[in-house]
């Protein structure tokens, strides 16, 4: 018998994230996923040859545990606490406009086989998207200084007016994508 858990509720994670950021500001330290990447190449020795990688990534070690944690975590509630029939809570509506643009597991999956599966690499439309997507998103993350989780967690919490600017930024960025684009695309 599997034992498939409910998603947390807002009361119980929500106040879970603020204890961890409040400690994170006590110490001294920022939250940031895409600064892990910057700390993994330095340690590779990427200091060596490009000067953005030359900092002591060992004061950054302990953001690397968030990292290996999150990927632990997600393992686990994707193996442990999910269902074998996975549902993505959207609208019936939203499903129907994905079947229009040829997507037709909206719903069943939270990354679209037309786009993420083993098909999308050998398909040149879908691995441009890929490789054009992965650019722009590492562009903007180095360009407004951080990624959306560092700027709407971390950096709305400690009320930095420039991670309300990037979050402004990336909600609308958001917007035009899957409202404008999206559908150009496809």
């Amino acid at each position: 018998m599997d034992i498939v858990l409910a998603p947390w509720s807002w009361y119980v994670s929500g106040p879970l994230i603020a204890l961890i950021m409040a400690s994170l500001i006590l110490t001294g330290k920022r939250f940031g996923m895409s600064s892990n990447l910057r700390t993994i190449c330095s340690a590779a020795g990427a200091g060596k040859t490009v000067d953005f990688f030359k900092f002591d990534w060992k004061t950054q070690r302990w953001n690397l545990l968030v990292a290996l944690g999150a990927l632990i975590g997600g393992y686990i509630g994707a193996n442990f606490l999910s269902s074998d029939t996975p549902h993505v809570a959207i609208s019936l509506e939203t499903i129907q406009k994905l079947n229009e643009l040829g997507i037709s597991d909206g719903g069943k999956n939270y990354m679209p086989e037309l786009l993420f599966g083993e098909n999308a690499w050998v398909n040149a439309k879908s691995l441009s998207i890929l490789i054009l997507g992965g650019f722009l998103v590492g562009f903007g993350a180095r360009y407004a200084g951080g990624c959306t989780s560092g700027h709407a967690i971390s950096g709305l919490s400690n009320l930095q007016l420039p991670s309300l600017i990037a979050v402004i930024g990336f909600f609308v960025g958001g917007l035009f994508m899957i409202h404008v684009l999206f559908p150009l695309i496809f």
